[in-house]
This record gives structure tokens, C-alpha cells and sequence, in this order.
């Protein structure tokens, strides 16, 4: 398996590049058509996202969804190529100075984002632009395939931490030296995730980017990514401050509910982007 993936690595590599993305939306539309278990799942939840679709209209998105997912594939296999100047040149940012602030300089800032467009272009245009990051991924498996994303991540300048790991302390002592950490937080994978409200259904997400928040004190934000013809886009939105005068958990509860709000606003308006290929309501069967 492992050399399978080092060998379609490198033939994508390898590609031009419009040969490489004909190839993206060629193997994107078979699997549309073979309607597997993810298809079907990114159906769904686009779905609960758009309910008022047609069938038409659904399966049309859902057909444009999967050649977005494969596109962020296929660019993962390319990137490390790139140049500094086509990853800045290639990427538009909507309300950077919200990262940009000197508050960030001395506490650091808290990134957390859905599975949306190509996190690894947006953490390669941040590093590119004096922005340290350190993130925490999921882990792989077989083991040599978590190792090759974790080589290809510190490539492009990105500091990367297992979700295995207990993150947490880490992840205090960069904020405190003023680093950008950017966690994934639309699917809990701890199973100790906060119960919140996404569009009229409950979901679980994790604690972790509140917790951070009460911890330091760093400013925490909500980044959506959506694909463009020549690269893309983030808009940068803040959170709700920790509130005042409730308990820990309640201010968890409050803060983490704020970033699944934003998430909401941006899926709504691009849901085309968002590569959520697993269950994350809890009403839904697995």
C-alpha cells in the first residue's frame, strides 16, 4: 500500500499540470458514478446543508464536490513544488488583518476551519509570509504514510503534531511564542466533543480550540477555504470572546458553538468546497 501511494505520489508529481487535473476530474467523476459509501455521504450531508435542493441540483453539487476533493489530492501531490511566489500569487485573503494584528505578535492566534479547499496551500501562503504554523493532523495509518505526509507538511514550512499526541501543552508553549496554531475542527475525533447546533441538527466538535482560548488568552478565528480558477480564497471571521462570569464548561460550550456558526455561514455559501466525506450528526447512522 505505501508503495502504491509513493508511486501515485510521484506519477501526479510528475504530470503537466493541466494533464495532472484532467486526470483529478476524470477518477473524481468514476467514483461520483460508482456511488460508494463516501459519495453517499457527501450527499447527505450536503443535504442537511441545502435542504431545499432538487435531486438534480443535489446530485449536480455533489458531482462538482467530489472533483473539488480530488482537486485538493492532486494538489497535496504537487505543492511541495511550487514556488513562494505562486503560492502568495495564487492565494486571496479576505480580512488578513485579523491575523496580521501585534495582539497575535505576543499571544499568539488560534486557527480553527473545516475540511474546506486546500488547508496546505493556506498554511504554505502563511509560512511563505512570516507566519509560523503548527497544526495538528490526523493520524495515518500504515505508519510510513503518516511519516511521508508529516516530511511533505514540513516542506512547505508547516509544524505538524498527531492527534495522538497530547497536544495541548504544545501547542500553549507556541501560542506563547506567538505562532499561528490551526486545528481542523468540524468532526470530533475524540469522542469528547462539544455537543452544538449545525444547521438545525446536533454534531460534535471538538474542545480543544475553546480550551486554547481560556488557556492563554490568544485570539481565536474561523478560516473557510474555497478553491478559485487560479488558487484560493480564505476568509478570515472571529469568534465570540470568552464570555464573562460562566463556568469553564459553559464558556467551552458557548465559544465552540460561535466557530460551528461561522463554519455554517461559510459551508452555506460554498458548500461545493467542503470535503466532508464522514458522519459528523449524531441522528445519522453510520
Amino acid at each position: 500500500m505505501y508503495l502504491l501511494y509513493l508511486s501515485v505520489w510521484k506519477i501526479i508529481g510528475l504530470l503537466p499540470e493541466k494533464i495532472a487535473y484532467q486526470v483529478a476530474n476524470f477518477v473524481s467523476d468514476i467514483a461520483y458514478r460508482r456511488d460508494g459509501r463516501k459519495v453517499k455521504r457527501l450527499r447527505s450531508n450536503y443535504k442537511r446543508v441545502l435542504p431545499e435542493l432538487s435531486k438534480a441540483e443535489l446530485a449536480k453539487l455533489t458531482k462538482a464536490g467530489m472533483r473539488s476533493y480530488l482537486r485538493y489530492w492532486f494538489d497535496t501531490f504537487r505543492l511541495n513544488k511550487w514556488s513562494k511566489e505562486r503560492i502568495i500569487n495564487t492565494t486571496e485573503v479576505i480580512r488578513e488583518n485579523l491575523l496580521r494584528d501585534p495582539v497575535m505578535a505576543k499571544q499568539g492566534c488560534i486557527i480553527a476551519l473545516p475540511h474546506a479547499g486546500n488547508w496546505d496551500h493556506a498554511a504554505a501562503y502563511f509560512c511563505s509570509t512570516g507566519i509560523p504554523v503548527t497544526a495538528v493532523v490526523e493520524k495515518l495509518k500504515p505508519e510510513a504514510i503518516f511519516q511521508k505526509f508529516l516530511d511533505y507538511r514540513q516542506s512547505i514550512g508547516i509544524e505538524a503534531i498527531s492527534h495522538k499526541e497530547n497536544a495541548i501543552p504544545i501547542l500553549v508553549e507556541r501560542l506563547e511564542a506567538g505562532k499561528l496554531v490551526a486545528l481542523v475542527a468540524d468532526r470530533d475525533m475524540s469522542r469528547n466533543g462539544v455537543e452544538v447546533d449545525f444547521f438545525g441538527h446536533t454534531a460534535k466538535m471538538p474542545a480543544g480550540p475553546a480550551i486554547l482560548a481560556l488557556k492563554t488568552g490568544s485570539p481565536l478565528i474561523t478560516v473557510y477555504i474555497r478553491y478559485l480558477d487560479h488558487g484560493i480564497e480564505i476568509t478570515i471571521d472571529e469568534t465570540i470572546k470568552p464570555p464573562v462570569g460562566k463556568s469553564e464548561e459553559e464558556s467551552i460550550k458557548i465559544i465552540t458553538q460561535s466557530m460551528a456558526d461561522n463554519f455554517a455561514k461559510r459551508i452555506k455559501g460554498s458548500p461545493v468546497d467542503w470535503h466532508m466525506l464522514q458522519r459528523i450528526w449524531l441522528d445519522e447512522e453510520n
